[in-house]
This record gives C-alpha cells, sequence and structure tokens, in this order.
C-alpha cells in the first residue's frame, strides 16, 4: 500500500501541470516499486537460473 507520504513526495517532482493518466501511471509505478521492495524483503524472488529461463523464453 503507497503511503500518502511517499505519493507526495512524487507529486512535488511533477511538473505544475500534468494529466490524469500521468498521475495514474505514478500511483501505479510506485505501488509496482513498493510491492518488488516487499518481496525482496520476504524472499518472494526468482533464483537467476529461472529469471534466466523466462527471459529467454520472453525473449524469443
Amino acid at each position: 500500500m503507497i503511503t500518502k507520504e511517499s505519493l507526495l513526495k512524487s507529486i512535488n517532482t511533477m511538473p505544475d501541470r500534468f494529466s490524469i493518466e500521468e498521475i495514474m501511471d505514478r500511483i501505479v509505478l510506485l505501488d509496482k516499486i513498493e510491492q518488488g521492495e516487499k518481496d525482496s524483503k520476504t524472499g518472494n524472488v526468482l533464483s537467476e537460473k529461472e529469471t534466466k529461463y523466462y527471459l529467454k523464453k520472453w525473449l524469443m
């Protein structure tokens, strides 16, 4: 879950005028980053071998 503080910090780095789509993209990005950090801390990550397997599959 995104904190109000992190959202406000992010908004303060944006230009004075922005679209709804831009702010929604920013919110989604912040949520994905926080989820990734949480997954990393709890060990919910792929091994290097698994990562290479999926990348090889996706990039073909």
